[in-house]
């Protein structure tokens, strides 16, 4: 079984900042890409940032040069740093991870963190 435990959402008022940690645990061999989707309520859930086993990043054009992704390879860990935030960041996050659970796995298999809600206002 795996778990990917995400923390660090809050309320934050527009211009602040706030860094979003995501855990990945259990029954893992390796891991391929992390990263971050958003679903704002009533909208569909899209990318934000990605970061791939070697370190190369992908942001939406709305993120770029405000969220900065990073991962821990050895503790298989995600961060995505959010500053100068706007009201329409709110949403919840959703880390996500493409994993393998055994050396044999030729499929590498998405597992998600439950979400964790920013809402961005004054």
């Amino acid at each position: 079984q795996v778990q990917l435990v995400e923390s660090g959402g809050g309320l934050v008022q527009p211009g602040g900042s706030l860094r979003l940690s995501c855990a990945a645990s259990g029954s893992i061999f390796s891991i391929n890409a992390m990263g971050w989707y958003r679903q704002p309520s009533g909208k569909q859930r899209e990318l934000v940032a990605t970061v791939a086993n070697g370190g190369s990043t992908r942001y939406v054009d709305s993120v770029k040069g405000r969220f900065t992704i990073s991962r821990d390879n050895a503790k298989n860990t995600v961060d995505l740093q959010m500053i100068s935030l706007k009201p329409e960041d709110t949403a919840v996050y959703y880390c996500y991870a493409d994993l393998r659970y055994k050396s044999e796995d030729t499929t590498w298999f998405r597992w998600w963190g439950q979400g964790t809600q920013v809402t961005v206002s004054s």
